[in-house]
């Protein structure tokens, strides 16, 4: 099928379903701050977001990745783009340093586009991260 854009107050549309720019999230955390976790951890992360709303690689608009500053070993990003997400825009930032945060934490926003409503959207939180937004559906 083709994408197409309508009415600009409806949206882009597949055929007769309209389509919304979303924003998922997910965190995770490593163990020790090594490129092979970051990577490993990093990736994991990613497919579970994709795997459990359904997202089509083309659907991703960007994604932006934040550490916290115990983590300096390699960019989340970089574990991205060997895992096919080359051709997304991507982004690393870091994490505000709150005292008695989460440690060694990588979370992740994704945009993409979809006809799920924002209650249907399944945020991802593994290893370390899994209590941090209990409220959000998983």
């Amino acid at each position: 099928m083709e994408l197409r854009v309508v009415h600009p107050r409806s949206g882009p549309s597949i055929g007769d379903v309209n389509l919304s720019v979303r924003a998922l999230r997910g965190a995770t955390t490593v163990d020790v701050d090594s490129v092979e976790q970051v990577q490993s951890r990093t990736i994991a992360l990613l497919r579970e977001m994709v795997d459990r709303n359904a997202i089509d690689h083309e659907e991703i608009i960007s994604i932006l990745f934040t550490a916290t500053d115990d983590i300096h070993s390699t960019f989340p990003a970089t574990a991205a783009r060997h895992a096919g997400f080359g051709d997304v825009p991507l982004i690393c930032a870091r994490e505000l340093d709150i005292a008695d945060a989460t440690a060694r934490c990588i979370r992740i926003l994704m945009h993409f586009s979809t006809a799920l409503s924002r209650s249907e959207l399944r945020h991802v939180y593994l290893e370390g991260a899994a209590g941090l937004r209990d409220d959000l559906p998983g």
